[in-house]
């Protein structure tokens, strides 16, 4: 069952990347959170995303535009590192607090209230845009940079930041998806230099096997949504998956999952 989970949502997860802020990290999190503590839940997340990320850019970097990986993606690089350190000093602090349902004790940490409040409100802003109003590109394009990077440290949702302003950059399909691409893979690549750096990751080499299992399922993911890219739109499925990181994220905030 465990390996069907995964798979399953690793699979989605790929192909909905291609389409839409949410995709591999943001549906794999709560995933993995089932299955190790939450801040190591982020490290797994963010070696899937990696090997995925990794695949992908063999299949799209000929349409990266240049300038606008470089203006957005090196203070996203220099950001993640930041939210990779806060996300250890987090994952240090003590219980937030605790409460009772029947006989069972609940615990509150600040790392899950934090990473359930951004997960609300990512799918906020998938849901109503106008949350998150960007003016001009020119103006916004490094805010959003240390934006996407800075959330993608802390939590791997770098996602949305990163697809609202790039919207803005009148680039093609193809150089969206593949500027994307490329920005998303020197996050994950740099924090997960930091989560090495700072985490004990022992407890990956004994579920080693689920990690094997989502890079695989991610790469036939991958292999399909790029096969669906020009013809294909995921509005419905983009608002659904919003909807149910709305229920996940409040049950994070609730020390339930």
């Amino acid at each position: 069952m465990d390996y069907a989970i995964i798979a399953l949502t690793v699979l989605f997860g790929a192909v909905l990347t291609f389409f839409s802020g949410f995709g591999l990290g943001t549906l794999m999190l709560p995933v993995f959170s089932l299955f190790f503590p939450l801040h190591i839940a982020v490290g797994a997340t963010a070696i899937v995303h990696l090997s995925n990320n990794i695949f992908k850019f063999g299949m799209v970097y000929k349409h990266i535009h240049k300038l606008t990986l470089l203006s957005f993606g090196f203070p996203a690089v220099l950001a993640s590192l930041l939210g990779a350190l806060c996300l250890n000093y987090l994952a240090d602090l003590p219980l937030a607090g605790t409460y009772l349902i029947g006989e069972s004790v609940i615990e509150l940490t600040y790392l899950k209230i934090v990473i359930g409040s951004l997960m609300i409100f990512f799918s906020l802003i998938e849901l109503v845009p106008k949350l998150l109003p960007l003016g001009s590109l020119k103006k916004n394009i490094v805010l959003g940079g240390i934006l996407s990077g800075f959330f993608g440290g802390i939590s791997g949702h770098q996602g949305a930041f990163r697809s609202a302003f790039l919207s803005k950059a009148e680039l093609t399909k193809e150089e969206f998806v593949a500027t994307s691409n490329a920005i998303a893979l020197l996050i994950d690549l740099f924090r997960i230099i930091v989560y090495y750096e700072t985490f004990n990751f022992a407890a990956l080499s004994y579920k080693s096997d689920l990690l094997v299992v989502g890079i695989v399922c991610a790469f036939v993911g991958t292999f399909f949504g790029k096969k669906l890219l020009n013809k294909v739109t995921m509005n419905g499925i983009q608002k659904i998956v919003a909807y149910c990181l709305l229920l996940l994220g409040s049950l994070f905030i609730a020390g339930l999952i």
